[in-house]
Protein backbone atom coordinates (compact mmCIF):
# COMPACT_ATOMS: atom_id res chain seq x y z
CA UNK A 1 0.00 0.00 0.00
CA UNK A 2 1.07 3.46 -1.08
CA UNK A 3 2.00 6.24 1.74
CA UNK A 4 2.14 9.81 1.10
CA UNK A 5 3.83 10.84 4.22
CA UNK A 6 3.38 14.13 3.20
CA UNK A 7 -0.41 14.16 3.23
CA UNK A 8 -0.42 11.96 5.99
CA UNK A 9 1.43 15.00 8.25
CA UNK A 10 -0.62 17.42 6.89
CA UNK A 11 -4.38 15.47 8.11
CA UNK A 12 -2.45 14.50 11.13
CA UNK A 13 -1.83 17.96 12.03
CA UNK A 14 -5.62 19.45 11.47
CA UNK A 15 -6.57 16.13 13.96
CA UNK A 16 -4.28 16.89 16.56
CA UNK A 17 -4.79 20.38 16.63
CA UNK A 18 -8.73 20.05 17.00
CA UNK A 19 -8.26 17.27 19.47
CA UNK A 20 -10.56 14.85 17.12
CA UNK A 21 -9.93 12.62 14.32
CA UNK A 22 -11.47 14.67 11.28
CA UNK A 23 -12.71 11.13 9.52
CA UNK A 24 -14.38 10.27 13.11
CA UNK A 25 -14.59 12.36 15.07
CA UNK A 26 -15.25 9.88 18.47
CA UNK A 27 -11.28 9.55 18.23
CA UNK A 28 -8.59 11.32 19.00
CA UNK A 29 -5.42 11.16 16.47
CA UNK A 30 -3.69 8.97 16.21
CA UNK A 31 -6.53 6.90 15.72
CA UNK A 32 -6.86 2.74 16.43
CA UNK A 33 -6.65 2.00 12.89
CA UNK A 34 -2.83 3.92 12.22
CA UNK A 35 -1.99 2.78 16.08
CA UNK A 36 -2.51 -0.99 15.44
CA UNK A 37 -2.12 -1.14 11.34
CA UNK A 38 -0.14 1.65 10.42
CA UNK A 39 -3.07 2.91 7.87
CA UNK A 40 -4.54 6.69 8.03
CA UNK A 41 -7.90 6.88 6.69
CA UNK A 42 -8.26 10.59 6.79
CA UNK A 43 -4.93 10.72 4.43
CA UNK A 44 -6.89 8.37 1.47
CA UNK A 45 -4.51 4.89 2.76
CA UNK A 46 -6.82 1.44 2.69
CA UNK A 47 -5.75 -1.85 3.54
CA UNK A 48 -4.30 -4.15 1.56
CA UNK A 49 -6.78 -6.89 -0.52
CA UNK A 50 -7.65 -9.81 2.18
CA UNK A 51 -5.03 -12.45 1.59
CA UNK A 52 -8.20 -14.99 1.60
CA UNK A 53 -11.81 -15.07 1.93
CA UNK A 54 -13.27 -12.74 4.11
CA UNK A 55 -16.36 -14.17 6.27
CA UNK A 56 -19.24 -11.18 6.02
CA UNK A 57 -21.67 -12.51 8.54
CA UNK A 58 -18.75 -12.59 11.26
CA UNK A 59 -18.67 -8.68 10.37
CA UNK A 60 -22.32 -7.96 11.71
CA UNK A 61 -23.94 -7.97 14.66
CA UNK A 62 -27.47 -9.20 13.40
CA UNK A 63 -27.68 -11.16 9.73
CA UNK A 64 -29.99 -11.05 7.05
CA UNK A 65 -33.61 -9.67 7.92
CA UNK A 66 -32.88 -10.25 11.57
CA UNK A 67 -31.32 -6.55 11.48
CA UNK A 68 -34.61 -5.12 10.70
CA UNK A 69 -36.18 -2.96 13.33
CA UNK A 70 -39.06 -4.95 14.76
CA UNK A 71 -42.74 -4.82 14.05
CA UNK A 72 -44.21 -3.38 17.42
CA UNK A 73 -41.34 -0.58 17.72
CA UNK A 74 -41.96 0.47 13.54
CA UNK A 75 -45.23 0.53 14.26
CA UNK A 76 -45.41 3.09 16.98
CA UNK A 77 -42.40 5.10 15.12
CA UNK A 78 -45.02 5.66 11.96
CA UNK A 79 -47.94 5.57 14.11
CA UNK A 80 -49.56 9.26 13.36
CA UNK A 81 -47.71 10.48 10.76
CA UNK A 82 -48.88 12.76 8.17
CA UNK A 83 -48.58 10.86 5.22
CA UNK A 84 -50.02 12.84 2.36
CA UNK A 85 -53.29 12.01 1.40
CA UNK A 86 -53.48 11.51 -2.29
CA UNK A 87 -56.37 9.80 -4.33
CA UNK A 88 -53.95 8.26 -6.78
CA UNK A 89 -52.43 6.11 -4.10
CA UNK A 90 -54.16 2.90 -4.33
CA UNK A 91 -51.69 0.87 -1.34
CA UNK A 92 -49.49 3.17 0.48
CA UNK A 93 -47.43 3.88 3.61
CA UNK A 94 -50.39 3.36 5.64
CA UNK A 95 -51.59 0.30 4.39
CA UNK A 96 -48.25 -1.15 5.51
CA UNK A 97 -48.63 -3.91 2.94
CA UNK A 98 -45.51 -5.10 0.79
CA UNK A 99 -44.92 -2.42 -1.48
CA UNK A 100 -46.79 0.83 -2.77
CA UNK A 101 -49.27 0.69 -5.79
CA UNK A 102 -49.55 4.59 -7.43
CA UNK A 103 -51.77 4.72 -10.27
CA UNK A 104 -50.51 5.88 -13.16
CA UNK A 105 -53.61 5.69 -15.59
CA UNK A 106 -56.98 3.91 -16.34
CA UNK A 107 -55.27 0.56 -16.68
CA UNK A 108 -51.49 0.47 -15.29
CA UNK A 109 -50.02 1.36 -11.82
CA UNK A 110 -46.40 2.08 -10.59
CA UNK A 111 -45.97 -0.88 -7.75
CA UNK A 112 -42.35 0.56 -5.78
CA UNK A 113 -40.39 -0.92 -2.94
CA UNK A 114 -37.30 -0.82 -1.32
CA UNK A 115 -35.45 -3.20 0.97
CA UNK A 116 -31.47 -3.33 2.76
CA UNK A 117 -30.19 -5.40 4.97
CA UNK A 118 -26.93 -6.82 6.41
CA UNK A 119 -24.97 -9.63 4.96
CA UNK A 120 -27.04 -13.40 5.89
CA UNK A 121 -24.15 -15.21 4.20
CA UNK A 122 -20.14 -14.88 4.06
CA UNK A 123 -19.66 -14.93 0.21
CA UNK A 124 -19.89 -10.88 -0.60
CA UNK A 125 -20.89 -12.00 -4.58
CA UNK A 126 -23.93 -14.56 -3.02
CA UNK A 127 -24.70 -11.64 -0.49
CA UNK A 128 -25.39 -9.40 -3.87
CA UNK A 129 -27.43 -12.14 -4.82
CA UNK A 130 -29.75 -12.35 -1.99
CA UNK A 131 -30.07 -8.66 -1.53
CA UNK A 132 -31.17 -8.34 -4.95
CA UNK A 133 -34.03 -10.79 -4.87
CA UNK A 134 -35.24 -10.28 -1.05
CA UNK A 135 -35.48 -6.19 -2.78
CA UNK A 136 -37.71 -7.82 -6.21
CA UNK A 137 -39.90 -9.85 -4.00
CA UNK A 138 -41.78 -7.46 -2.43
CA UNK A 139 -43.23 -6.36 -6.18
CA UNK A 140 -44.07 -10.25 -6.99
CA UNK A 141 -45.82 -10.27 -4.01
CA UNK A 142 -48.22 -7.49 -5.27
CA UNK A 143 -48.13 -9.80 -8.64
CA UNK A 144 -45.99 -6.91 -10.23
CA UNK A 145 -43.49 -6.89 -13.23
CA UNK A 146 -40.09 -5.22 -11.57
CA UNK A 147 -38.82 -2.64 -13.84
CA UNK A 148 -35.95 -0.44 -12.75
CA UNK A 149 -33.89 -0.43 -9.80
CA UNK A 150 -31.73 1.70 -7.41
CA UNK A 151 -28.68 -0.11 -5.62
CA UNK A 152 -28.10 1.27 -2.06
CA UNK A 153 -25.07 -0.08 0.33
CA UNK A 154 -23.22 0.96 3.72
CA UNK A 155 -19.91 -0.31 3.42
CA UNK A 156 -16.85 0.49 5.83
CA UNK A 157 -14.83 1.66 2.99
CA UNK A 158 -12.12 3.29 5.14
CA UNK A 159 -11.34 0.08 6.75
CA UNK A 160 -11.87 -2.96 3.70
CA UNK A 161 -11.15 -3.91 0.95
CA UNK A 162 -13.61 -1.70 -1.74
CA UNK A 163 -13.09 -5.31 -3.65
CA UNK A 164 -15.51 -7.09 -1.59
CA UNK A 165 -17.83 -4.09 -2.40
CA UNK A 166 -17.49 -4.48 -5.81
CA UNK A 167 -18.23 -8.24 -5.78
CA UNK A 168 -21.28 -7.42 -3.70
CA UNK A 169 -22.56 -4.80 -6.59
CA UNK A 170 -21.94 -7.72 -8.98
CA UNK A 171 -23.65 -10.27 -7.82
CA UNK A 172 -26.56 -7.68 -7.41
CA UNK A 173 -26.31 -6.83 -10.98
CA UNK A 174 -26.44 -10.50 -12.03
CA UNK A 175 -29.04 -11.19 -9.88
CA UNK A 176 -31.67 -7.98 -11.18
CA UNK A 177 -30.63 -8.97 -14.99
CA UNK A 178 -31.74 -12.32 -14.20
CA UNK A 179 -35.03 -10.83 -13.23
CA UNK A 180 -35.24 -8.57 -16.47
CA UNK A 181 -34.65 -5.49 -14.20
CA UNK A 182 -32.56 -2.46 -14.97
CA UNK A 183 -30.13 -0.90 -12.74
CA UNK A 184 -29.84 2.88 -13.43
CA UNK A 185 -28.21 4.07 -10.61
CA UNK A 186 -28.04 3.92 -6.50
CA UNK A 187 -25.96 5.53 -3.87
CA UNK A 188 -23.47 4.49 -0.81
CA UNK A 189 -22.26 5.57 2.58
CA UNK A 190 -19.80 5.06 4.90
CA UNK A 191 -21.21 2.02 7.45
CA UNK A 192 -19.40 0.52 10.29
CA UNK A 193 -21.71 -2.56 9.47
CA UNK A 194 -22.13 -3.81 5.40
CA UNK A 195 -25.65 -3.54 4.51
CA UNK A 196 -26.64 -4.09 0.72
CA UNK A 197 -30.14 -3.40 -1.10
CA UNK A 198 -32.13 -1.81 -4.32
CA UNK A 199 -35.42 0.60 -4.42
CA UNK A 200 -37.24 -1.53 -7.25
CA UNK A 201 -40.10 0.02 -9.67
CA UNK A 202 -42.81 -2.04 -11.19
CA UNK A 203 -45.72 -1.96 -13.60
CA UNK A 204 -49.20 -3.35 -12.33
CA UNK A 205 -52.33 -3.47 -14.48
CA UNK A 206 -54.28 -1.99 -11.87
CA UNK A 207 -57.19 -4.45 -11.82
CA UNK A 208 -54.74 -7.42 -10.93
CA UNK A 209 -52.78 -6.06 -7.81
CA UNK A 210 -52.94 -9.23 -5.24
CA UNK A 211 -52.73 -7.22 -1.93
CA UNK A 212 -52.18 -9.35 1.59
CA UNK A 213 -55.42 -7.65 2.63
CA UNK A 214 -57.82 -10.07 0.40
CA UNK A 215 -57.85 -13.16 2.04
CA UNK A 216 -61.08 -14.68 1.78
CA UNK A 217 -62.97 -17.57 4.30
CA UNK A 218 -62.14 -20.83 2.95
CA UNK A 219 -58.93 -19.82 1.32
CA UNK A 220 -56.03 -22.16 1.20
CA UNK A 221 -52.67 -21.24 1.89
CA UNK A 222 -49.56 -22.00 0.41
CA UNK A 223 -45.93 -21.01 1.16
CA UNK A 224 -43.69 -21.10 -1.94
CA UNK A 225 -40.12 -21.29 0.14
CA UNK A 226 -38.97 -23.79 3.23
CA UNK A 227 -38.31 -21.41 6.10
CA UNK A 228 -35.28 -21.62 8.57
CA UNK A 229 -33.21 -18.97 7.08
CA UNK A 230 -32.61 -16.50 10.26
CA UNK A 231 -31.77 -19.95 12.38
CA UNK A 232 -29.40 -21.46 9.49
CA UNK A 233 -27.25 -17.77 9.38
CA UNK A 234 -27.24 -17.41 13.39
CA UNK A 235 -25.93 -21.09 13.60
CA UNK A 236 -23.31 -20.44 10.71
CA UNK A 237 -22.37 -17.12 12.40
CA UNK A 238 -21.21 -19.02 15.27
CA UNK A 239 -19.68 -21.53 13.54
CA UNK A 240 -22.84 -24.64 14.05
CA UNK A 241 -24.35 -24.89 10.45
CA UNK A 242 -23.91 -27.88 8.36
CA UNK A 243 -22.29 -27.49 4.95
CA UNK A 244 -25.77 -28.96 3.90
CA UNK A 245 -28.09 -26.29 6.00
CA UNK A 246 -26.16 -23.32 4.50
CA UNK A 247 -26.13 -24.42 0.81
CA UNK A 248 -29.93 -25.24 1.12
CA UNK A 249 -30.48 -21.89 2.87
CA UNK A 250 -28.79 -20.24 -0.23
CA UNK A 251 -30.14 -21.88 -2.96
CA UNK A 252 -33.31 -20.41 -1.49
CA UNK A 253 -32.63 -17.09 -0.78
CA UNK A 254 -31.26 -16.19 -4.08
CA UNK A 255 -34.48 -18.23 -5.48
CA UNK A 256 -36.00 -15.05 -7.48
CA UNK A 257 -40.63 -15.31 -6.66
CA UNK A 258 -40.60 -14.04 -10.41
CA UNK A 259 -42.12 -17.83 -11.27
CA UNK A 260 -44.49 -18.25 -8.59
CA UNK A 261 -46.03 -14.63 -8.76
CA UNK A 262 -46.77 -15.17 -12.42
CA UNK A 263 -48.27 -18.27 -11.43
CA UNK A 264 -50.60 -17.00 -8.59
CA UNK A 265 -51.93 -14.16 -10.93
CA UNK A 266 -52.93 -17.04 -13.53
CA UNK A 267 -54.42 -18.98 -10.90
CA UNK A 268 -56.37 -16.07 -9.47
CA UNK A 269 -54.54 -15.57 -5.87
CA UNK A 270 -56.98 -13.78 -3.38
CA UNK A 271 -54.25 -12.23 -1.66
CA UNK A 272 -50.35 -12.60 -1.07
CA UNK A 273 -47.67 -11.61 0.63
CA UNK A 274 -43.66 -12.37 1.02
CA UNK A 275 -42.28 -13.98 4.32
CA UNK A 276 -39.07 -11.69 5.45
CA UNK A 277 -38.14 -10.51 8.46
CA UNK A 278 -41.39 -10.27 10.57
CA UNK A 279 -41.43 -14.32 9.98
CA UNK A 280 -44.03 -16.38 8.58
CA UNK A 281 -46.20 -16.13 11.76
CA UNK A 282 -45.91 -12.60 11.28
CA UNK A 283 -46.90 -11.81 7.89
CA UNK A 284 -49.53 -14.03 8.37
CA UNK A 285 -51.01 -12.22 10.98
CA UNK A 286 -50.80 -8.80 9.07
CA UNK A 287 -52.75 -10.57 6.39
CA UNK A 288 -55.02 -12.25 8.49
CA UNK A 289 -55.85 -8.74 10.40
CA UNK A 290 -55.89 -6.89 7.19
CA UNK A 291 -57.84 -9.37 5.54
CA UNK A 292 -60.70 -9.18 8.42
CA UNK A 293 -60.37 -13.00 9.14
CA UNK A 294 -58.28 -15.69 11.09
CA UNK A 295 -56.27 -18.57 9.95
CA UNK A 296 -54.72 -21.63 10.91
CA UNK A 297 -51.22 -23.25 9.62
CA UNK A 298 -50.32 -27.27 10.15
CA UNK A 299 -46.99 -27.56 11.44
CA UNK A 300 -46.18 -30.68 10.10
CA UNK A 301 -47.11 -28.94 6.74
CA UNK A 302 -44.44 -26.43 7.03
CA UNK A 303 -41.74 -26.64 4.95
CA UNK A 304 -37.96 -26.68 6.38
CA UNK A 305 -34.84 -25.94 5.23
CA UNK A 306 -32.31 -29.23 6.49
CA UNK A 307 -31.35 -29.47 10.09
CA UNK A 308 -33.45 -26.35 11.46
CA UNK A 309 -35.44 -28.35 13.82
CA UNK A 310 -32.08 -29.68 15.35
CA UNK A 311 -30.66 -25.91 15.87
CA UNK A 312 -33.73 -24.92 17.29
CA UNK A 313 -33.34 -27.57 19.52
CA UNK A 314 -29.76 -26.68 20.74
CA UNK A 315 -31.42 -23.58 21.19
CA UNK A 316 -29.84 -21.62 18.07
CA UNK A 317 -32.78 -19.04 17.46
CA UNK A 318 -31.42 -15.18 16.86
CA UNK A 319 -32.70 -12.50 19.06
CA UNK A 320 -35.39 -10.99 16.31
CA UNK A 321 -37.29 -14.21 16.80
CA UNK A 322 -38.18 -12.88 20.57
CA UNK A 323 -39.18 -9.72 19.18
CA UNK A 324 -41.12 -11.14 16.19
CA UNK A 325 -42.89 -13.33 19.10
CA UNK A 326 -43.29 -10.16 21.04
CA UNK A 327 -45.18 -8.51 18.02
CA UNK A 328 -47.69 -11.13 17.50
CA UNK A 329 -47.95 -12.94 20.67
CA UNK A 330 -51.86 -11.81 21.30
CA UNK A 331 -53.13 -12.36 18.15
CA UNK A 332 -51.49 -16.44 17.71
CA UNK A 333 -52.42 -19.31 19.63
CA UNK A 334 -50.67 -22.80 19.75
CA UNK A 335 -52.21 -25.81 20.24
CA UNK A 336 -51.63 -27.29 23.55
CA UNK A 337 -49.99 -30.03 22.20
CA UNK A 338 -47.91 -28.16 20.32
CA UNK A 339 -44.17 -29.01 20.40
CA UNK A 340 -42.90 -25.42 21.73
CA UNK A 341 -39.81 -25.93 18.93
CA UNK A 342 -42.63 -25.21 16.24
CA UNK A 343 -43.47 -21.68 17.69
CA UNK A 344 -39.55 -20.70 17.43
CA UNK A 345 -39.17 -22.12 14.07
CA UNK A 346 -42.29 -20.16 13.03
CA UNK A 347 -41.15 -16.84 14.77
CA UNK A 348 -37.67 -17.23 12.54
CA UNK A 349 -36.87 -13.99 10.67
CA UNK A 350 -36.57 -14.88 7.35
CA UNK A 351 -34.58 -13.43 4.43
CA UNK A 352 -35.57 -13.79 1.18
CA UNK A 353 -37.97 -16.06 1.71
CA UNK A 354 -41.06 -17.49 -0.27
CA UNK A 355 -44.24 -15.87 -1.21
CA UNK A 356 -47.58 -16.96 0.93
CA UNK A 357 -50.86 -16.92 -1.01
CA UNK A 358 -54.17 -16.92 -0.24
CA UNK A 359 -55.72 -18.95 -3.21
CA UNK A 360 -59.86 -20.33 -2.94
CA UNK A 361 -60.08 -23.82 -2.22
CA UNK A 362 -61.27 -24.65 -6.15
CA UNK A 363 -58.08 -23.68 -7.66
CA UNK A 364 -55.45 -24.38 -4.52
CA UNK A 365 -54.45 -28.17 -6.27
CA UNK A 366 -53.90 -26.80 -9.33
CA UNK A 367 -51.71 -23.60 -8.41
CA UNK A 368 -49.65 -25.75 -6.13
CA UNK A 369 -49.17 -28.20 -8.84
CA UNK A 370 -48.37 -25.66 -11.68
CA UNK A 371 -45.95 -24.63 -8.70
CA UNK A 372 -44.42 -27.43 -8.21
CA UNK A 373 -43.94 -28.89 -12.15
CA UNK A 374 -42.67 -25.66 -12.97
CA UNK A 375 -39.16 -26.27 -10.23
CA UNK A 376 -40.65 -24.63 -7.06
CA UNK A 377 -40.08 -27.92 -5.57
CA UNK A 378 -40.40 -26.43 -1.70
CA UNK A 379 -43.72 -25.53 -2.18
CA UNK A 380 -46.44 -26.79 0.13
CA UNK A 381 -50.53 -26.19 1.37
CA UNK A 382 -49.70 -25.22 4.58
CA UNK A 383 -52.87 -23.86 6.14
CA UNK A 384 -56.19 -22.29 5.75
CA UNK A 385 -58.35 -19.14 6.13
CA UNK A 386 -60.71 -20.40 8.89
CA UNK A 387 -63.74 -17.37 8.14
CA UNK A 388 -64.41 -13.84 9.49
CA UNK A 389 -62.44 -12.89 12.31
CA UNK A 390 -59.36 -10.01 13.90
CA UNK A 391 -56.78 -11.84 12.63
CA UNK A 392 -56.03 -14.46 14.66
CA UNK A 393 -53.81 -17.08 13.69
CA UNK A 394 -53.57 -20.93 15.08
CA UNK A 395 -50.78 -23.18 15.03
CA UNK A 396 -51.54 -27.08 15.14
CA UNK A 397 -50.37 -30.49 14.89
CA UNK A 398 -50.99 -33.34 13.63
CA UNK A 399 -48.33 -35.34 15.57
CA UNK A 400 -46.60 -36.19 12.17
CA UNK A 401 -43.69 -34.50 12.73
CA UNK A 402 -42.21 -35.73 16.46
CA UNK A 403 -41.51 -33.55 19.21
CA UNK A 404 -38.01 -32.72 19.77
CA UNK A 405 -35.45 -33.64 22.53
CA UNK A 406 -35.60 -30.01 24.11
CA UNK A 407 -39.38 -29.82 24.31
CA UNK A 408 -38.93 -32.97 26.20
CA UNK A 409 -36.09 -31.29 28.36
CA UNK A 410 -37.16 -28.32 28.73
CA UNK A 411 -34.19 -26.23 27.35
CA UNK A 412 -34.93 -22.88 27.28
CA UNK A 413 -34.51 -20.55 24.16
CA UNK A 414 -32.98 -17.47 26.61
CA UNK A 415 -29.89 -19.99 26.89
CA UNK A 416 -28.87 -19.32 22.89
CA UNK A 417 -26.68 -16.36 22.68
CA UNK A 418 -28.87 -13.78 20.54
CA UNK A 419 -24.84 -12.31 18.78
CA UNK A 420 -21.65 -14.13 17.42
CA UNK A 421 -19.66 -11.33 20.63
CA UNK A 422 -21.89 -13.06 22.90
CA UNK A 423 -21.81 -17.06 21.80
CA UNK A 424 -17.93 -16.54 22.13
CA UNK A 425 -18.20 -14.67 25.12
CA UNK A 426 -17.79 -18.17 27.13
CA UNK A 427 -14.64 -17.90 28.79
CA UNK A 428 -13.98 -15.61 31.83
CA UNK A 429 -10.38 -15.29 30.87
CA UNK A 430 -11.36 -14.37 27.19
CA UNK A 431 -9.18 -11.36 25.84
CA UNK A 432 -10.25 -7.97 25.97
CA UNK A 433 -12.78 -8.65 28.69
CA UNK A 434 -13.05 -6.15 32.14
CA UNK A 435 -14.07 -9.01 34.27
CA UNK A 436 -10.97 -11.31 33.41
CA UNK A 437 -11.49 -13.74 36.04
CA UNK A 438 -7.63 -15.74 35.90
CA UNK A 439 -5.78 -13.04 34.83
CA UNK A 440 -2.39 -13.73 36.92
CA UNK A 441 -0.76 -10.57 36.14
CA UNK A 442 1.73 -11.48 32.81
CA UNK A 443 0.19 -9.30 30.48
CA UNK A 444 2.09 -7.66 27.50
CA UNK A 445 2.27 -4.19 29.35
CA UNK A 446 5.50 -5.95 30.68
CA UNK A 447 6.90 -7.78 27.62
CA UNK A 448 9.25 -4.41 26.48
CA UNK A 449 10.88 -4.98 29.94
CA UNK A 450 12.02 -8.29 30.06
CA UNK A 451 12.87 -9.14 26.23
CA UNK A 452 11.83 -12.09 24.76
CA UNK A 453 11.49 -14.35 27.62
CA UNK A 454 8.10 -11.59 28.48
CA UNK A 455 7.06 -11.49 24.83
CA UNK A 456 6.96 -15.51 25.17
CA UNK A 457 4.93 -15.25 28.40
CA UNK A 458 2.68 -12.71 26.29
CA UNK A 459 2.33 -15.11 23.70
CA UNK A 460 1.58 -18.31 25.68
CA UNK A 461 -0.87 -16.26 27.77
CA UNK A 462 -2.66 -15.09 24.09
CA UNK A 463 -2.83 -18.58 23.45
CA UNK A 464 -4.13 -20.29 26.59
CA UNK A 465 -6.99 -17.48 25.96
CA UNK A 466 -7.84 -18.40 22.99
CA UNK A 467 -7.79 -21.50 24.51
CA UNK A 468 -10.11 -21.28 26.72
CA UNK A 469 -12.36 -19.04 24.78
CA UNK A 470 -13.01 -22.27 22.67
CA UNK A 471 -13.21 -24.28 24.72
CA UNK A 472 -16.32 -22.88 26.81
CA UNK A 473 -18.06 -22.28 23.33
CA UNK A 474 -21.61 -24.06 23.11
CA UNK A 475 -20.77 -26.69 20.37
CA UNK A 476 -22.20 -30.10 21.60
CA UNK A 477 -23.45 -28.76 24.86
CA UNK A 478 -25.73 -25.68 24.65
CA UNK A 479 -24.04 -22.14 26.06
CA UNK A 480 -27.05 -22.57 29.10
CA UNK A 481 -25.27 -26.13 29.55
CA UNK A 482 -21.84 -24.74 29.26
CA UNK A 483 -22.59 -21.36 31.76
CA UNK A 484 -23.81 -24.02 34.57
CA UNK A 485 -20.74 -26.31 33.92
CA UNK A 486 -18.60 -22.43 34.54
CA UNK A 487 -20.36 -21.91 37.29
CA UNK A 488 -19.69 -25.31 39.38
CA UNK A 489 -16.25 -25.48 38.34
CA UNK A 490 -15.32 -22.13 39.45
CA UNK A 491 -16.73 -23.13 42.75
CA UNK A 492 -14.80 -26.10 43.35
CA UNK A 493 -11.67 -24.37 42.19
CA UNK A 494 -12.71 -21.67 44.33
CA UNK A 495 -11.54 -18.81 42.27
CA UNK A 496 -13.50 -15.77 43.39
CA UNK A 497 -13.07 -13.73 40.71
CA UNK A 498 -14.22 -16.67 38.36
CA UNK A 499 -16.95 -17.32 40.20
CA UNK A 500 -18.37 -13.46 40.75
CA UNK A 501 -17.77 -12.98 36.83
CA UNK A 502 -19.85 -16.21 35.73
CA UNK A 503 -22.30 -15.53 38.18
CA UNK A 504 -22.74 -12.33 36.68
CA UNK A 505 -23.14 -13.59 32.89
CA UNK A 506 -25.66 -16.17 34.03
CA UNK A 507 -27.57 -13.70 35.48
CA UNK A 508 -27.72 -11.80 31.91
CA UNK A 509 -28.33 -14.78 30.81
CA UNK A 510 -31.42 -15.21 32.44
CA UNK A 511 -30.60 -18.12 35.27
CA UNK A 512 -32.28 -17.77 38.60
CA UNK A 513 -30.69 -18.14 41.69
CA UNK A 514 -32.07 -20.95 41.93
CA UNK A 515 -30.37 -23.14 39.22
CA UNK A 516 -27.21 -20.81 40.17
CA UNK A 517 -27.36 -22.63 43.43
CA UNK A 518 -27.93 -25.95 41.77
CA UNK A 519 -24.86 -25.52 39.66
CA UNK A 520 -22.44 -24.71 42.89
CA UNK A 521 -23.95 -27.89 44.93
CA UNK A 522 -23.01 -29.69 42.10
CA UNK A 523 -19.65 -29.11 42.91
CA UNK A 524 -20.19 -28.65 46.56
CA UNK A 525 -21.17 -32.18 46.48
CA UNK A 526 -17.68 -33.30 45.35
CA UNK A 527 -15.49 -30.18 47.46
CA UNK A 528 -17.58 -30.49 50.50
CA UNK A 529 -17.62 -27.97 53.64
CA UNK A 530 -14.59 -25.79 52.52
CA UNK A 531 -16.42 -25.28 49.41
CA UNK A 532 -19.70 -24.81 50.32
CA UNK A 533 -18.40 -22.12 52.63
CA UNK A 534 -16.56 -20.52 50.20
CA UNK A 535 -19.77 -20.34 47.70
CA UNK A 536 -21.84 -18.92 50.72
CA UNK A 537 -19.07 -16.44 51.46
CA UNK A 538 -18.80 -15.01 47.58
CA UNK A 539 -23.10 -14.95 47.42
CA UNK A 540 -23.04 -12.79 50.26
CA UNK A 541 -20.18 -10.36 49.06
CA UNK A 542 -21.48 -10.21 45.95
CA UNK A 543 -25.21 -9.26 47.78
CA UNK A 544 -23.81 -6.73 49.90
CA UNK A 545 -22.17 -5.25 46.86
CA UNK A 546 -25.51 -4.88 44.96
CA UNK A 547 -27.13 -3.29 48.11
CA UNK A 548 -24.79 -1.16 48.19
CA UNK A 549 -25.03 -0.14 44.41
Amino acid sequence: MARNLGRRKRVMERSMRIGHCICDPRQSCPCDMLKERDICPCAGERPEPSAGPVRLTQLVEKAGCASKIDLLTLKRAVEGLPFPDDPRVILGATAGDDAGVYRLDDGRSLVQTVDVFSPSVDDPYVFGQVAAANSVSDVYAMGGVPMTALSIIGFPGNTMDPGIMREILRGGLEKMAEAGVAVIGGHSIQDNEIKAGFAVTGLIETDAVVARGRAAPGDRLILTKPIGTGIVSFAAQIGRASEGAVGAAIRSMVALNKRPSELMVEHGASACTDVTGFSLLGHLMEMARDSGVDAEIAWDDVPLLPDVVEYAAQGIVPGATERNREACEDRVRAAPDLDPIALDVCFDPQTSGGLLIAVAEERADALLRALVESGVTGAAAIGRITGRGSGFVTVSGRGQRPKTTRANAGVRVIAAASSPAEAADGACCAPSRSEACCASGATEKGAGNHGDIAGSIADTERKFKAFLQAAAAPKGLDAHTKQAIALALSVLSKCEPCLAAHIRKARRMGFTQEEIDDAAWSAIAFGGSPVMMFYDGVKERMASESEGA
